[in-house]
């Protein structure tokens, strides 16, 4: 390699910019642009002439193929509360994988009482930096909000080797790491990614952004964005010390860096209240990644609360998180009932053939976060409750798990509660009161790519309590109504 002494790379500097190009034929010139004088460039140029285009993408191939993103790439962040972790930590224990989840829960003050000796189910904590010190320091006005924020940095700097993505979330969610995983791994964790959901109640995104990702229920840095970020933090505090909410502040740091948030439809922030089992039931056809707000809502199963009824829907993740809440709709046209299936959590059965365009639009059985004066409420299409026997579904919950000697997985979904208003008989007076039980047949492997949803066939004897659901790939020309 030819080298070239300060004075002829500052020479080559003028060069390029009053000539524009430069050709060098057979010699392969390297040189830093800390070596050329600011004054002889608009704006900081680096030149790099290589033999080939193989080394460009040498890093960007490497993330996509020899190397696949898998969970030790992954460093998560959660903010919580001293107070609020004598409740909120079954939530998070729930899905943490001791010595295999990488990550740190943020602490505003040091444990106490119950929680020492502290759990070893529990992620590893620390204690936030001191904030009256960063508020005097920045001038901030919400204390609160300068906390959150700046913990984004004190996460980073405790940096593990081979960290790819930075995932910040409260500690009120729940998370499906397997699935973050394998959406994450399609994408190059060298480039700038700003990965988040949005509210459901649509106020939420008017009053605060349409580009913030919620943060409660996790956004995702990639490297080069989380470090941009951290190496930003003081400057950008200071700059929007004005800003009362950390989400906001956050989605702005990161716009001024020349970055955007990019949704995943399979972040929950859950800005939902009551009852959510009509939400959870008709999810869209994308990898669960997150709930947020679990004590917000109801307990999502009617007869656990809330910190079993986490660890009850990740005892189903454990064996598949791929199908976790996929929706998959079949018919009993003998019957003309509608089965659906949202896998690891609830199945109905409606005693009338209705199409998947109809069924895939989840029952109002939750309400609004905030006072909401008319609608739209929310980001996404609901159904009204209806006690029409022909529109209402008999309600069942997920209830146990196993794998069987055919390397299928058996899920059981048993009935929430008499359903009780009289069979429907414009299709037929075929009641689906005395069905107990429905037991759900799905492959064991993995279903990363969901293009098209599943189909499935109902095998069900007129009179017995139990139905059985087998699912498969749909037909070329199948229509699912």
């Amino acid at each position: 390699m030819s080298k070239i002494d300060n004075s002829a790379v500052l020479s080559i500097c003028k060069t390029v910019l009053v000539c524009g190009l430069v050709l060098y034929v057979g010699t392969i010139i390297l040189f830093n642009e800390s070596k050329c004088s600011s004054s002889d460039f608009f704006s900081p140029l680096k030149l790099t002439i290589s033999p080939s285009n193989s080394q460009t993408n040498t890093l960007s191939n490497d993330a996509k193929t020899n190397n696949a993103t898998n969970i030790s790439h992954l460093l998560f962040g959660l903010l919580g509360s001293e107070k609020a972790w004598h409740h909120r930590k079954s939530y998070i224990e729930s899905w943490w994988r001791p010595n295999i989840t990488k990550g740190y829960l943020l602490l505003d003050f040091p444990p106490k009482g119950d929680l020492l000796p502290w759990s070893i189910n529990s992620p590893p904590y620390k204690i936030s930096d001191d904030v009256p010190k960063l508020v005097e320091e920045t001038k901030h006005v919400d204390p609160t909000v300068l906390r959150l924020v700046h913990g984004i940095m004190e996460v980073f700097r405790e940096e593990h080797e081979g960290l790819r993505w930075l995932v910040m979330g409260d500690d009120d969610s729940v998370f499906f790491v397997d699935n973050m995983v394998d959406i994450l791994a399609q994408y190059d964790h060298t480039k700038y990614y700003y990965f988040g959901g949005h509210s459901e109640f649509i106020l939420s995104n008017y009053w605060y952004s349409f580009n913030q990702g919620f943060g409660g229920a996790g956004f995702i840095l990639s490297y080069p964005l989380a470090k941009a970020l951290a190496n930003n933090m003081m400057s950008c505090l200071k700059r929007y010390a004005h800003l009362k909410a950390a989400d906001r502040t956050t989605m702005t740091c990161i716009a001024d860096i020349g970055v955007n948030l990019s949704p995943l439809q399979g972040i929950h922030q859950i800005d939902l209240r009551g009852d959510l089992s009509g939400f959870l039931s008709s999810h869209p056809k994308s990898l669960l990644m997150s709930l947020h707000h679990f004590d917000m809502v109801e307990p999502i199963f009617p007869s656990l609360d809330r910190a079993h009824s986490g660890f009850h829907l990740l005892n189903a993740a454990n064996y598949d998180q791929s199908r976790m809440l996929q929706q998959t709709i079949c018919h009993k046209r003998s019957s003309n009932w509608t089965f659906s299936v949202s896998w690891g959590y609830s199945a109905h059965i409606y005693e009338k053939i209705m199409p998947r365009s109809w069924i895939q639009n989840p029952i109002e059985t939750f309400k609004t976060w905030n006072k909401s004066p008319r609608p739209p409420h929310y980001m996404f299409d609901v159904r009204s409750p209806s006690l029409d026997p022909c529109e209402a579904p008999h309600v069942f919950f997920f209830k146990s798990v196993e794998r069987n000697p055919r390397n299928e997985i058996v899920t059981t979904y048993t009935r929430g509660w008499p359903r009780g208003i009289g069979a429907c008989l414009s299709s037929g007076n075929y009641s689906a009161e005395y069905v107990s039980e429905i037991h759900v047949y799905s492959s064991a492997t993995k279903r990363i790519e969901i293009d098209r949803c599943e189909c499935c066939d109902v095998i069900h004897e007129a009179g017995s309590n139990k139905a059985e659901i087998k699912y498969r790939e749909c037909m070329i020309d199948e229509i699912i109504a």
